[in-house]
């Protein structure tokens, strides 16, 4: 089986940060890529950060400039860091893997359990 475990969300004011963390285990053969998506209340899930294996990152126009991804390849981990949040970035943020997995050998997407993020004063 394969996980992707999820950390760092929780409440902050607004301009503050946050930085999320989500870490992928199990009988993993290879990861593509990983990213994070968020849904807010009333809404559909989004794009937010994507980065693959070799370092490439893809970033929402809403958050260019104040979110950062990041990732280990050795830990099978991703991050992101949030500066300067606003109200509108809450929500919860869900990690996502596109991963081959020694189960299916297939490639096969695979997200995690969501954490929430509030960006209140």
């Amino acid at each position: 089986q394969v996980q992707l475990v999820e950390s760092g969300g929780g409440l902050v004011q607004p301009g503050g940060s946050l930085q999320l963390s989500c870490t992928a285990s199990g009988r993993i053969f290879r990861i593509r890529a990983m990213g994070w998506y968020r849904q807010a209340p009333g809404k559909q899930r989004e794009l937010v950060a994507t980065v693959t294996s070799g370092g490439s990152t893809n970033y929402a126009d809403s958050v260019k400039g104040r979110f950062t991804i990041s990732r280990d390849n050795a830990e099978n981990t991703v991050y992101l860091q949030m500066n300067s949040l606003k109200p509108e970035d809450t929500a919860v943020y869900y990690c996502n893997a596109d991963l081959v997995a020694m189960t299916t050998w297939r490639l096969g997407d695979y997200w995690g359990q969501g954490t929430q993020v509030t960006v209140s004063s």
